[in-house]
């Protein structure tokens, strides 16, 4: 992340990171003094209590000289801070743990901080009324992160931009589960009466932060392969055994129907946590293994799975671009159903345009390339609205160019972040015709546009 304030030298002495970033969306997010590397968490937690003790050894490389730098952390007690094994000194900002090294941090330097802290993590309510961050189950606990709640249970850079890979360590009582990204290396449980269960989970590929899960309670654990070979791991809550037995059979077809259209899915695993918290209200595409509020139906599965290739292996820079995720995704579930005897994407086009669909309700209050506020990311314009400006560049560059822009954009911006104006450029490039005209048209005009535009 390299965010300089205006007038300000790299060159100059050591001093503050940017407290607060370039999101216009969410400006107090991220510090632009470092780029993360890689995250190590050693997290136990007791469920009954709802109790979390944390050490968080966070590797990062300095952007500029820096004299001290902010991490990202919303309640919880912080008990200590070192960076290059100092002491370092830390104060408490709102949600901005402010850490003062020993020594100053030159530009380049690769350096390694340790926080430890404890509490109760927090739930957080959002702008639009949905909760996030560590949220109690009915047997445990799940921390979702979109868009800032991974805060609430680990000290990091949480913003999109900054992404990196995680060593996530779990102890709880042996009788929980835990599930979470990538792969799980080890399991250790203690022998006798009252022993824990340690759970030891690994994730290579970049991610950003509002993408980590760990979620602990009772789950039926599925472990298979889809037909080439990668490994499908599904954590499901009993409650909802019945109900998603499906799941199992969909996901390896809808990740290799993804892989031919998308480009070869971007993770070494995937699959699925189908919880019991139906209050929640919606589901996230945390990596590799989207949560699920409750057993999904096909449309839902397909779009949190194709987020890993759109929004997950390929992440916005900003969150105003947040509709590269949501409206290729949406478009994915449209693109299903055309491939699976549905309706042609061209004919939810129309059923959208005309609000004769359910979901198209809302999608002209604002243009899908400019929320007006923090609170509104999550709305239909995003969604809807953002689909259907993929489908009119569909229709504007024909299948077969189509779809190898999105094979390129997978490609090109694997592991990586990029933007609206990226996504543009791609598309007029690949495609050898000008589309400003219809990107300002679907993306960012206010209102309905005219049928024939």
């Amino acid at each position: 992340m390299h965010r300089f304030r205006i007038g300000e030298n790299a060159a100059t002495a050591p001093r503050r990171g940017a407290a607060e970033g370039s999101d216009r969306l969410f400006p107090a997010l991220g510090d632009g003094g470092y780029d993360m590397a890689r995250y190590g968490l050693t997290l136990h937690g007791v469920p009954e209590a709802n109790y979390l003790k944390g050490a968080a050894v966070i590797t990062a490389r300095a952007t500029q000289d820096l004299s001290r730098f902010d991490l990202d952390l919303s309640g919880l007690r912080v008990r200590g801070a070192t960076v290059q094994g100092a002491k370092a000194r830390y104060a408490r900002e709102k949600d901005e743990l402010l850490v003062t090294p020993a020594k100053p941090l030159n530009h380049g330097d690769t350096f390694t901080t340790v926080v430890t802290y404890d509490g109760t993590p927090r739930t957080v309510e959002d702008d639009d009324g949905s909760v996030e961050g560590w949220i109690e189950t009915d047997d445990g606990s799940t921390a979702l992160g979109q868009p800032s709640g991974s805060m609430t249970w680990f000290p990091g850079n949480h913003h999109p931009s900054d992404k990196a890979t995680y060593d996530i360590t779990v102890t709880v009582p042996k009788a929980y589960d835990v599930v979470g990204n990538g792969e799980l290396i080890e399991e250790i449980a203690e022998e006798g009466k009252g022993g824990a269960v340690t759970r030891h989970w690994r994730t290579e590929e970049p991610m950003a932060t509002y993408l980590a899960n760990i979620s602990v309670g009772h789950f039926e654990i599925d472990r298979g392969r889809t037909a080439d070979g990668l490994p499908v791991h599904i954590a499901t809550d009993p409650d909802e055994a019945e109900n998603a037995e499906e799941v199992k059979r969909l996901i390896p077809g809808i990740v290799g129907w993804a892989n031919g259209r998308f480009g070869p899915y971007p993770f070494s695993s995937t699959g699925a946590i189908v919880d019991h918290l139906p209050d929640l209200g919606y589901a996230l595409e945390t990596q590799t293994r989207p949560y699920f509020d409750e057993a999904p139906d096909e449309a839902l599965l397909v779009h949190e799975l194709a987020h890993q290739w759109f929004g997950n292996s390929v992440t916005p820079r900003e969150w105003k671009d947040i509709w590269l995720n949501e409206g290729l995704a949406t478009y994915a579930e449209w693109l299903w159903e055309e491939a699976h005897g549905g309706r042609t994407a061209g004919e939810v086009f129309e059923e959208f345009y005309d609000g004769t669909d359910p979901e198209s309700e809302g999608i002209w209050s604002f243009p899908p390339a400019a929320p007006p506020g923090a609170g509104r990311v999550s709305d239909p314009p995003v969604y809807g609205r953002g689909a259907m400006a993929v489908h009119k560049v569909r229709e504007a560059v024909g299948d077969q160019r189509f779809f190898g822009i999105l094979r390129t954009w997978t490609r090109e911006h694997r592991h990586g972040n990029a933007d609206t104006g990226q996504f543009i450029a791609l598309c007029e490039s690949r495609s050898g015709k000008e589309l400003t005209d219809l990107f300002d048209v679907w993306l960012h005009e206010k209102g309905k546009p005219p049928r024939t535009r």
